[in-house]
């Protein structure tokens, strides 16, 4: 019986192949941790506030 041919994209299945093994966990990026980015946009909030209230504060 002759082999199927595997399209160029694809992996040819082999034996003993431990890709599904060790299953990786999926990249969440940036998102890792939410709390810093929340942390820097509220402390860039604060500045942007703290400017504006100086300045109609008149320091």
């Amino acid at each position: 019986m002759a082999d199927r041919l595997v399209p160029p994209q694809e992996t040819p299945p082999a034996e003993g192949s431990t890709s599904s093994a060790h299953p990786e966990r999926p990249d969440g990026g940036i998102w890792d941790h939410p709390m810093v980015w929340v942390a820097l946009i509220g402390a860039g909030a604060v500045l942007v506030a703290l400017f504006f209230a100086f300045r109609i504060a008149g320091f």
